[in-house]
């Protein structure tokens, strides 16, 4: 699913009428204030979602150019994960069915 279609579902579940416009930027500030948070290195959690973290990839020397095979060091990384919560994972193993 893309920005596009998240933000006509959500549209379409709003019972007031808010402008799509006003949408996309509510989802803008939202994944803004994510990236701001885990950037800071908080923990960003969304209750009965799930958790999002700064991860450090160490530097290393075992990474390979794959044409020539040649070993190159890669430099220390930041990367983001994610862990879900209990709640969505029961709802992501349940029947379709029985999802609200």
């Amino acid at each position: 699913m893309v920005r596009s279609e998240i933000i006509s579902k959500l549209s379409d579940k709003i019972h007031r009428k808010i402008k799509k416009s006003e949408l996309e930027e509510i989802l803008n500030i939202l994944i803004k204030m994510i990236v701001e948070g885990v950037r800071d290195q908080k923990n960003i959690e969304l209750r009965n979602f799930g958790r999002f973290s700064q991860k450090k990839i160490k530097e290393k020397m075992n990474a390979r150019n794959p044409r020539t095979g040649e070993k190159i060091q890669t430099s220390e990384k930041k990367s983001i994960a994610f862990k879900m919560s209990k709640e969505l994972r029961n709802r992501i193993n349940k029947s379709e069915d029985k999802i609200n």
